[in-house]
């Protein structure tokens, strides 16, 4: 199995998330990540997911029928090109006066914030590589973990990157 990042750009219209996770759901792809929100453009969101296929020919098929739904403006295979990815994720962690020193001390080399205090617990926000995430996350592990929430994978093409025609498009 390989894992593929897929950038759907979609018109922002009720039920085309529907549409594309149904897609997937049919050709028994499972989705690892998805995210979605909105461009410059209010009408237009991108979509990004993270699939697991068996080969690069899987892929070719998905892109096909996804291209061919209602209010789908363009899709691309995206793993292969220079990308920047990032998650964000809160993580509610036990805190007391004796250990919030040391836990502001490893939470900095990872340029983690907290961003809310309880007498009993702290929520830190981290946004990064899902790995640098996931190493957060196991340092922490040792103070017990209340809560995690994650944003899940969002991509986008690195600047040297010439944007797609539809893009520019409709972007405008």
């Amino acid at each position: 199995m390989m894992k593929r990042i897929i950038s759907a750009t979609v018109m922002n219209q009720a039920g085309v998330l529907n549409r594309i996770t149904g897609v997937l759901s049919r050709r028994r792809f499972n989705i690892e990540n998805i995210s979605v929100g909105h461009t410059d453009n209010d009408k237009i969101s991108r979509t990004t997911f993270i699939v697991n296929v068996e080969s690069l020919e899987e892929v070719e098929q998905l892109m096909k029928q996804l291209n061919k739904q209602i209010d789908v403006l363009k899709v691309v295979d995206i793993t292969d090109e220079a990308v920047i990815t990032r998650e964000l994720a809160l993580l509610r962690i036990n805190a007391d006066n004796k250990n919030r020193n040391e836990i502001y001390t490893l939470i900095a080399p990872f340029r983690a914030n907290v961003v809310d205090v309880a007498k009993n617990s702290l929520c830190i926000q981290v946004v990064g590589t899902t790995e640098k995430i996931d190493a957060l996350i196991d340092l922490v592990r040792q103070f017990g973990i209340k809560e995690v929430a994650r944003t899940g994978v969002t991509a986008i093409r690195r600047g040297n990157s010439k944007p797609d025609k539809i893009e520019k498009l409709i972007i405008k």
